[in-house]
């Protein structure tokens, strides 16, 4: 055979492959809205970078009939590009081949993109679409996730990991999107749960649909599994794109610098518009972060879940940057269990890829109540506490109104090493809020007076003249400047640029215990 027609044949065996699990079933993905593997691969990826791998890997198996199975890249296509000039690892289960089902081929290729991408300090992004466990393979199938699920874990810290899913991801399928840093969801397309509906009713009697039980809205709003929810794969694998261009590749770099297209110095005198000084009226912090944020920079994380707590990625003049906000607008931006969860798990994720931490504080305190003592709000609110403790990264803390109690130290005070914390004048710092001071400390003298009300009314603003600002902070240097709204942005620039080399080792030990 001549090496033309060597290569003929070549050329039709990987156009096979690449056909995946026929006409038909290509087609049938298309009616649910779905690009099959390779053809989100090529959405995500720069025009004509894609470099698969291991494609005529083939599966070992015999049992239940596998031997007669043709399965064209063993469901799960993989490899690398780029994606802005940087390269990237990606794999994409096919739903067209055994419905992406994951045997131990499968599971094999996807680990070794992964090592490659650990070995190479690049980010990896998987495009899930499964039903979960080859059940033909058995055992096989089973070492096959331990394996990917080993890989996640070791990779955590390392390069970043994001998921999107497209698909169903069921069973022990959905532990890995759990390990990795982020997960994408489209509405009304993906799904995650542990056991299906059916297995619940069979169990429990519980009747739940799979939208209900799994889909995009409930792990965006109810469990925070997930965090974003995109309307369509397109929108999903757009807002991937956005997402990586604020994370460095790994853990040795930094994020990339980008030209500032906003004034550094601009003034933010708007700021009073938007913050009233009466720490009883609510306000949009997302409107703060606008402001302060290089323009049309904020990209918010976990939007519909713990709204009390905004977090996300922005820059000041091009720098990357994690920001950290209560949210007056909902539960007064009091800390409560799912609050303290999402802000922790994002500061060790800016921790981990050099990212700077803005706290932007405006806290009543952490959420009181039977149900939040129950559900151990203590243990998931040191998870704020250790979170901030941990981290090396340069941290800045502005107080714009309250900050009162545990919650004031919990959110980036210089107790738990903020390097630079800020206040505006309007800011109240205080054990507690002024009436609840007035109410514990002059309780009998309340109580005796003729005119209690009055004195209670005397009292508070004895206390707030006294007490609640930010001068009694500023002088025991625990805020470092009572800074005009106005030049907030430009402070927050020039603190930023101060510490743009700040190193901080860590302490020598294996690892902390965070109160998981």
């Amino acid at each position: 055979m001549s090496v033309e027609d060597r290569e003929q044949s070549l050329k039709n065996k990987k156009e096979t492959i690449r056909q995946g699990g026929g006409q038909a079933r290509i087609e049938k993905q298309h009616k649910k809205n779905k690009k099959t593997a390779r053809e989100r691969i090529e959405y995500l990826l720069d025009d004509g970078t894609f470099n698969e791998l291991n494609m005529f890997v083939e599966n070992r198996s015999t049992s239940l009939g596998m031997d007669e199975k043709e399965v064209p890249g063993e469901g799960v296509v993989v490899g690398y590009g780029t994606i802005e000039g940087r390269l990237v690892y990606v794999y994409a289960q096919d739903f067209t081949v055994m419905g992406g089902s994951v045997g131990e081929a499968h599971a094999n290729k996807i680990s070794e993109v992964m090592d490659l991408a650990v070995k190479n300090g690049a980010p990896v992004i998987g495009l899930n679409d499964s039903g979960g466990a080859r059940i033909n393979e058995g055992i096989d199938s089973l070492n096959g996730y331990g394996e990917i699920f080993y890989r996640n874990t070791k990779a955590s810290g390392v390069v970043p990991q994001i998921t999107a899913i497209l698909g169903p991801c069921a069973g022990g399928a959905v532990y890995s999107p759990a390990i990795t840093d982020f997960i994408f969801m489209v509405d009304q397309t993906s799904k995650m749960f542990i056991t299906g509906p059916s297995v619940i009713k069979s169990v429990t009697g519980e009747e739940v649909s799979a939208e209900e039980l799994g889909g995009a809205q409930t792990h965006n709003q109810v469990s925070g599994v997930a965090h974003f929810m995109e309307a369509s794969e397109e929108a999903a694998l757009d807002n991937i794109r956005r997402l990586l261009s604020y994370i460095p590749d790994n853990y040795k770099e930094e994020p990339e610098m980008l030209e500032a297209q906003d004034d550094p110095g601009r003034s933010t005198e708007e700021l009073k518009e938007i913050v009233n000084e009466n720490p009883q009226k609510a306000y949009d912090v997302r409107d703060v972060i606008d402001i302060l944020a290089d323009k049309d920079s904020f990209m918010e994380v976990q939007p519909y879940f713990a709204q009390n707590a905004v977090v996300g990625f922005a820059r000041l003049n091009g720098r990357s940057v994690g920001i950290i906000a209560n949210q007056p607008q909902h539960l007064a931006g009091c800390l409560n269990i799912d609050a303290s969860t999402k802000i922790a798990r994002f500061i060790r994720f800016l921790d981990s890829f050099n990212i700077p931490i803005i706290s932007l504080v405006d806290v009543p305190g952490y959420m009181p109540g039977t149900e939040q003592e129950y559900g151990g709000v203590i243990r998931h609110g040191a998870k704020v506490l250790y979170a901030y403790s941990e981290a090396t990264v340069p941290k800045i803390t502005l107080i714009m109104r309250k900050a009162y109690g545990g919650a004031y130290i919990a959110m980036g005070s210089r107790s738990v090493r903020a390097d630079l914390v800020y206040a505006w004048p309007i800011a109240e710092i205080a054990v507690m809020g002024p009436e609840g001071a007035a109410n514990v400390i002059y309780r009998k003298e309340i109580k005796a007076a003729d005119d209690p009300d009055k004195l209670r009314q005397d009292k508070i603003d004895e206390y707030k003249d006294n007490f609640a600002n930010p001068y009694i902070a500023a002088k025991r240097g625990m805020v470092n400047d009572v800074i005009k709204m106005k030049e907030t942005r430009a402070k927050l620039i020039n603190g930023l640029e101060m510490m743009s080399n700040k190193r901080e080792d860590g302490q020598d030990k294996k690892h902390g215990n965070i109160p998981l």
